[in-house]
């Protein structure tokens, strides 16, 4: 049977021929390599087939030789990354020497005399000149050009040749000198031989080659016609293929992100060229980042406000995007910050627990709050003294244990003074009940008096503090070198007072329902009685606490669910420094909290998602901005402890006041009841009985415990058990040789222990 040995076939084919060829040649056996053949016609076919697998090796080795000489291996898209890869590695450190000189003559001229300033500031000009002309020739210099590319390709042919040319030199010379050593060296021969015949697999044919359909690898986002892939060959070719990665948002290269920039309507096809990269893109923590130098008269607002549009144009969550004006000594209003991180919840989705749960004190003033780390995993502090703090957003979200951690840290310093007032009972604050001068809870028409009344209470003392520090100045400047309160002052018992105001919104709707009364002073006598809404009197009180006592201690921290104009007036939010944002629903809500400059500026809580609990954007105002962190967590049990640690540093230091003192009477007092029921079951367990009469249970009373009850009399032990809800006597039946005495049952001791 004839074969048609120039087309090359694979293992299915080689089943098919073998089967005819069986069919249609039977014969006689014979031996083959030790292998009996049973059909001796087979053996023509195995000869057959072996010089067909041996020419279509031959020729997989040759062509793959040639491909590799002339580098019909490499495509143009991979050349064009090397070639830009290499310019602007060139690019970073002509740029990287200028940056340096220019950050230097700026401190040079910090410190400088008067006479030397000129000098210093000339040369500082001439750098930055250069500087920004070497930037604008840097980014035309990474376009490649066919010609760069037809350069880069004889480039590495010639390295190949003289490369093959070099080696068969010493191999020449090798043998010349230990022909044993260079026949040796023949033996690599056989093996490079079968590498460089194998079969083609898909990634591995030659450019132009045809492919199946899917992506090529090496090449991620490519799309082609249905049963074949598209391998670019020309620069036309390479603006065809996406170079953006699925999995990571990681563009190759500037001109990748540029065409992201257009796709997203930040700059205009027309601005391509005038928008270059200031450095490289490069990792940072679980992402990537890039300083993008925008068009001149295009602000980084713009593209700070289209931070959906560029999510879509990269092909990836907005959850995934920070982006920012550029706020460093080198930034000015038309540079950003990008970065892009890996995973589309960066800040993943476990709980961190807050150093404050292990901490037996802290010192509000020097080691602030402990918040938690950012995507990037850098870990943030804030410092609430001489400000204030707003928290909003949606419910359900993180902030009250966000609240909870500016309480935890004040509840550890016993220089701070805490007072709470609450919209709603419940449990999230009642462990500072332990240390509270005021605790408030309820949004009633006689909590709201309540709250006004506090707030201005506290107003006014903190006043007095400010004409005690006035005095001071004037006869002890030293003590109050500033102004305000130090820490040997609060030491003294002027310390910081923390007002946490929960569940805002229910405060100001509750208050709006109350009219209050309040003086006016006219002559006529029947109309100085008039009244104002509770709300507008609220909000007024909660402002002026914070702008009056701010220098005295005064700080506040504001929490509502609701953010809106209602219940975040603007008249609050303006006063608070600091402002702390959740998930919103929108930017016109995290307006409402973080204020318009915060979220211009790219803070954008209305862009997390469901899965961002616990992620909170903080805007700490002035130059350091805003920042988007996972905040730790304390929860309710290990909340209680913290403050239990600060009462007892509160008795320790003497500075325990206010409704804290009360509450820890009462507590006692409930100790000592459940104490005495314990010990009354202990000891009639300990008896082997199941009742006693009074006088018996006095007596084993003092035997467990004499330090406690050596002068318990019976009508005392009576008392204390019928308030702690045992009841009085009853009638036992025959015990102690009595026919039917006076006493009590366990059952009736152990139900008033458990509450039943």
């Amino acid at each position: 049977m004839a074969l048609d040995t120039t087309t090359a076939h694979g293992p299915e084919d080689d089943d098919i021929v073998d089967a005819e060829i069986v069919d249609s040649e039977p014969a006689a056996a014979e031996v083959i390599d030790g292998e009996v053949v049973e059909e001796p016609g087979r053996l023509d076919l195995l000869k057959e087939k072996a010089r067909v697998g041996l020419g279509r090796q031959r020729a997989n080795a040759t062509r793959r030789t040639a491909e590799w000489l002339t580098t019909k291996d490499v495509c143009d898209a991979e050349l064009a990354l090397e070639v830009e890869d290499k310019r602007r590695r060139e690019h970073s450190l002509n740029t990287r020497e200028l940056t340096e000189r220019v950050k230097t003559l700026r401190a040079q001229l910090r410190t400088a005399a008067e006479a030397d300033a000129v000098i210093l500031q000339d040369r500082l000009a001439a750098a930055e000149a250069q500087l920004m002309l070497r930037q604008d020739a840097d980014a035309d210099r990474m376009k490649v050009s066919g010609k760069d590319l037809s350069r880069a390709r004889w480039s590495l042919k010639a390295t190949r040749i003289g490369t093959l040319v070099g080696g068969g030199f010493l191999y020449a010379n090798a043998l010349a000198v230990e022909p044993a050593l260079g026949l040796a060296g023949l033996a690599a021969l056989p093996v490079g031989w079968f590498y460089l015949g194998r079969p083609f697999a898909a990634d591995q044919l030659p450019a132009g080659g045809p492919l199946p359909a899917g992506p090529i690898p090496g090449i991620p986002g490519q799309a082609g016609e249905a049963g074949e892939a598209f391998v670019p060959q020309t620069l036309a070719d390479i603006s065809r293929v996406s170079l953006v990665k699925r999995d990571s948002g990681r563009v190759q290269g500037e001109a990748d992100l540029v065409t992201a920039l257009v796709k997203a309507g930040i700059i205009t096809e027309s601005q391509r060229d005038e928008t270059h990269l200031a450095g490289v893109i490069e990792p940072a923590g679980p992402g990537w980042t890039a300083t993008v130098e925008l068009p001149r008269g295009v602000k980084a607002s713009v593209a700070v406000a289209r931070v959906e549009e560029l999510a879509s144009s990269l092909r990836i969550k907005k959850s995934r995007i920070q982006i920012s004006p550029d706020t460093s000594s080198d930034g000015h209003d038309g540079r950003f910050v990008l970065w892009v991180a890996n995973a589309d919840n960066p800040y993943g989705t476990g709980k961190v627990p807050s150093a404050l749960i292990e901490a037996q004190i802290w010192n509000f003033w020097e080691q602030g709050i402990p918040l938690g780390p950012d995507a990037r995993g850098e870990r943030h502090t804030m410092h609430l003294l001489w400000s204030s703090l707003l928290v909003g957003g949606l419910m359900g979200y993180g902030k009250s244990y966000f609240a909870r951690l500016v309480a935890a840290a004040a509840a550890l310093d016993p220089t701070v003074r805490v007072i709470v007032i609450t919209g709603k009972t419940g449990p999230d604050w009642a462990p500072l009940k332990h240390i509270a001068h005021r605790w408030i809870a309820g949004a009633t028409p006689e909590i709201i008096r309540d709250v006004l009344d506090v707030v201005n209470g506290t107003i006014a003392e903190m006043q007095d503090r400010g004409t005690q520090l006035d005095h001071l100045y004037e006869t002890d400047p030293d003590s109050v070198p500033e102004g305000k309160i130090t820490p040997e002052l609060a030491a003294n018992g002027m310390g910081p007072v923390l007002v946490v105001v929960d569940e805002l919104q229910e405060l100001l709707d509750g208050a709006a329902l109350v009219q209050v009364a309040i003086d006016d002073d006219t002559a006529d006598e029947k109309a100085r009685v008039k009244t104002r809404s509770g709300r507008d009197l609220m909000v007024e009180g909660f402002a002026r606490f914070v702008r009056v006592t701010r220098f005295v201690g005064g700080m506040g921290v504001f929490i509502t669910q609701r953010p809106d104009a209602d219940s975040v007036p603007t008249k609050l939010r303006e006063v608070c420094a600091k402002r702390a944002s959740y998930r919103v629903k929108g930017d016109r809500s995290a307006k409402m909290v973080l204020g318009d400059d915060a979220v211009a500026n790219g803070a954008a809580p209305h862009l997390l998602t469901e899965d961002s609990k616990g992620v909170v954007v903080l805007d700490q105002g002035g130059e350091e901005g805003h920042v988007t962190l996972k905040a730790d967590v304390i929860d309710l049990p290990q909340f209680k402890e913290i403050c239990q640690r600060g009462r007892q540093l509160r008795v320790d230091a003497g500075t325990l006041t206010g409704d804290a003192v009360d509450y820890g009477a009462q507590d006692a007092a409930k100790g000592a009841v459940a104490d005495l029921l314990a010990d009354c079951l202990t000891v009639l367990d300990a008896a082997g009985v199941d009742r006693a009469r009074t006088e018996k249970l006095v007596e084993l009373l003092t035997a467990h415990r004499p330090d406690r009850y050596g002068e318990l009399t019976k009508t005392q032990l009576q008392a204390q058990l019928r308030d702690a809800g045992a009841g009085t006597t009853r009638k036992l039946g025959p015990i102690d040789g009595m026919a039917n005495p006076n006493g009590y049952l366990r059952d009736q001791i152990a139900e008033a222990r458990t509450g039943k």
